[in-house]
């Protein structure tokens, strides 16, 4: 089983009369650290307030609230997709909360309707194509990708991720789940090659000819382009990015999020970091940090991102996703995508 690794970001901080303060959040986090610290250390430092760190897998670190239950010194739980904050919150492990500055600052569609979490910053599921091999004219539907044409060009990761949970459930909530089904058995049926890898190795694929189309969220995109790797640039310069559904329900959106779970004994804190997160000064660090979009409609865009020019994005409440996600696997197992 691999380790928990627990990072101290900062373990106390001065406040302006000299003392050291005792007050402190804990985190379970599954977002990688590097995104993270940027925002973490401009919390503490603006507000004193010490944050500890404990990042590991999703699963993990629901499986570890459960077990550790009211006794739990974790605070917050933070999630890269939705599917994981629903299933906190199925689980009874996130605590309902009630903030105005969170209503005013994120948009309805991407916050629980009932407060038991918020997303902080999102991204939006989209086609990548290769340059030199797809028009874009070409492009138009996620649903349009199960036609023949596109049979053996598509590479796209595993029904395990999240992501294409999310992407599922979203199609399960627009066409229902008889059309959903013959969506994901015409997409399995013009893949390139079985699922493997990350998002970030299907646009690879495309830009080495492996496969004409990819399926991937876009601050992978972002990251690759931005990379200090000469060969992740060299591979994101072959290949285009598309927003689907543009004339009808938009490009599918998605939010890496947070919420307070039920054991937080460092509630005041909590809720100062989760307002924080929500904020000008966080919101731009998440956004020139991890190349997504913010979820404050007033924040700017990293020049990365803003580059990829306006789009339509779906209006759905992203808590739909989760509450599909169940549904989404049945279908994927019945019709073989692994």
């Amino acid at each position: 089983m691999r380790l928990f690794s627990r990072l101290a970001l900062t373990v106390a901080a001065c406040l302006a009369a000299g003392t050291v303060s005792a007050a402190e959040v804990n985190i379970y986090s599954a977002r990688k650290d590097h995104l993270l610290k940027p925002v973490l250390d401009a919390f503490t430092q603006e507000t004193g307030i010490a944050v500890n760190l404990l990042s590991a897998d999703a699963t993990q670190l629901l499986e570890r609230l459960k077990s550790e239950g009211k006794d739990s010194p974790a605070d917050m739980f933070i999630a890269t997709d939705v599917v994981h904050l629903h299933a906190a919150r199925a689980a009874d492990l996130l605590q309902p909360v009630t903030s105005t500055v969170l209503e005013q600052a994120i948009p309805t569609q991407y916050r629980d309707p009932q407060g038991y979490w918020f997303g902080l910053s999102a991204r939006a599921r989209v086609i990548f194509y290769a340059k030199d091999r797809v028009k874009p004219a070409e492009l138009s539907t996620f649903e349009d990708l199960v036609s023949p044409k596109w049979k053996g060009r598509i590479c796209v990761r595993s029904s395990s991720s999240t992501y294409n949970q999310s992407l599922l459930g979203g199609i399960i909530a627009a066409l229902g789940e008889v059309k959903a089904e013959a969506w994901a058995k015409g997409i399995t049926e013009n893949m390139a090659r079985k699922p493997q890898g990350g998002d970030r190795d299907q646009i690879a694929a495309v830009a080495a000819g492996q496969c004409d189309l990819a399926i991937a969220n876009t601050y992978y995109f972002g990251g690759m382009q931005t990379s200090d790797k000469q060969s992740e640039r060299d591979a994101a310069a072959k290949v285009g990015l598309f927003f689907p559904n543009q004339n009808d329900r938009g490009a599918p959106m998605n939010v890496s999020g947070a919420g307070l779970t039920i054991s937080a004994k460092n509630k005041t804190e909590a809720m100062t970091l989760l307002e924080f997160m929500a904020g000008a000064h966080a919101q731009k660090l998440f956004a020139e940090a991890n190349n997504e979009f913010p979820v404050l409609t007033s924040a700017a865009l990293s020049p990365t991102v803003a580059a990829w020019g306006p789009f339509k994005g779906e209006s759905i409440n992203v808590a739909v996703l989760g509450e599909n996600a169940a549904h989404a696997v049945r279908i994927f197992d019945r019709v073989g995508w692994r």
